[in-house]
């Protein structure tokens, strides 16, 4: 590491998430290369490294990048397209039959629209799970993002890759390309227990484990899809993965929204690490994961905005500012999930879901240097008594100025540097107008 800082941020605050949770009032971070050189008090780090170029806000607040465990990000193309449907309605009339229109560069072009909004709203890394990988990390090269991605297989043919053979072909293909790649990880991913055969799922834990990358499946998301497993092998979705010798700290969960308390008791004993994306369980009707209970049993808690077609965004300050009133109204107690026990699960317990807390997660030496800047200085941020509440129950996405991502600043003063936001959204409203001239039978 170099002696050196190349980048020094301050502000008002740097809110570091380490083991301490310090707060540090006109704090800095110095960043040398891709990587978090220093943190501590602006002045000093300035007078240290005066060759280093200077991102200063004298109202600004300084934390790592949100952490987003669950997504689909091409589907920001499907916002608002089909809505106020429960689950298995709006996935096998809506989604399944659009998705089967897919193409890569449809996906692309989707993912580069989530990946500009992600920026815009204070997410430097995110774990996606959907169609033509490729393509969706083809979109996160070229923004310079973060991101965890696997092709979702199924027993039904793909779009993508035809039938189920050609899609281990396409995972290992990509498993093998992004190997060693700085910003790029490949995961494992089987869609859930009641679109993958056993086999299926035994086959990707087998892969998964011979590749050391993460297992990555929606899991016990709501009553219908426990229903169907039981009608099938006679257990729950967790019980059945259990059964099948899959379930370990490799496995991220998502949703985990139908557990009983032996379930939750397992899932800890195990390991798995939990997505919880509670807009889209809200939208979705799915119900409200216990959280409170996971996070007491000591599961390991990450959260995921899930796909913009039912959340409607990918703003984690507004998921993080959901997660904490729903599960304080769901008990009955205002003391459960606090500002802090949440922001820890948007920062360093996503990147424990990720395996990833040596790298990400908090402002430290040796980490990488993926961080934003929010501005403070705005009437609903004013006056502040504690910047951790207000990041959960006050900030939105739009209040983040600045982001920096493996010590690279893709966005400054709002304005993304990685990709051509206008260009985007021109050719997103180009694809929208198209999906409504197929869906009207244009």
């Amino acid at each position: 590491m170099s002696a050196t800082a190349d980048l020094v941020l301050t502000g008002q605050y740097v809110v570091t998430m380490d083991g301490q949770q310090r707060v540090i009032e006109e704090g800095g971070v110095a960043i040398a290369g891709d990587t978090i050189l220093d943190v501590g008090k602006g002045a000093d780090l300035l007078a240290r490294h005066p060759q280093a170029r200077v991102m200063t806000e004298p109202h600004g607040l300084i934390m790592p990048g949100l952490i987003n465990v669950h997504t689909h990000a091409a589907m920001s193309l499907f916002r608002g397209l089909a809505d106020d449907l429960e689950l298995m309605q709006w996935l096998q009339d809506y989604i399944f039959p659009l998705e089967a229109t897919l193409s890569g560069e449809v996906v692309y072009q989707g993912t580069l629209l989530s990946i500009a909004e992600m920026i815009k709203s204070g997410t430097t890394s995110f774990c996606d799970m959907y169609l033509f990988a490729g393509d969706v990390a083809r979109a996160v090269e070229e923004s310079g993002m973060r991101a965890w991605i696997g092709e979702v297989l199924y027993d039904f043919p793909s779009p993508n890759y035809g039938e189920l053979e050609n899609g281990f072909a396409y995972t290992r293909q990509l498993l093998a390309r992004y190997r060693s790649h700085p910003l790029i990880n490949i995961t494992v991913d089987p869609h859930a227990v009641y679109t993958c055969s056993p086999h299926l799922l035994t086959r990707l834990g087998d892969l998964a484990r011979e590749e050391g990358a993460l297992y990555v499946i929606h899991l016990a998301e709501n009553e219908a899809e426990v229903r169907t497993c039981r009608e099938r092998y006679g257990r729950s979705p967790v019980d059945h993965l259990e059964s099948l010798g899959l379930l370990g700290p490799q496995v991220v969960a998502d949703h985990c929204v139908m557990l009983t308390n032996a379930e939750i008791e397992l899932l800890a004993r195990r390991g798995v690490k939990v997505a919880h994306c509670p807009e889209s369980n809200l939208k979705l009707a799915s119900g409200i994961a216990p959280v409170v209970q996971m996070l007491e049993a000591g599961i390991c808690v990450g959260i995921g905005t899930d796909g913009s077609a039912s959340n409607n965004d990918v703003d984690m300050f507004g998921e993080m500012n959901t997660t904490a009133k729903i599960h304080k109204v769901d008990r009955l107690d205002p003391t459960v999930m606090s500002a802090a026990t949440t922001l820890h699960a948007a920062t360093m317990g996503g990147a424990r879901v990720l395996g990833a807390e040596q790298l990400i997660g908090s402002l430290e030496p040796g980490k990488k240097a993926d961080c934003i800047v929010l501005d403070l200085n705005q009437p609903h941020l004013t006056p502040i008594y504690n910047p951790i509440s207000h990041l959960v129950y006050a900030a939105r996405g739009g209040d983040v100025i600045h982001s920096v991502i493996n010590g690279r600043v893709v966005m400054e003063q709002r304005r993304l540097l990685t990709i051509d936001e206008p260009a985007i959204l021109a050719r997103a409203s180009e694809i929208g107008a198209s999906f409504r001239q197929a869906r009207n039978g244009g």
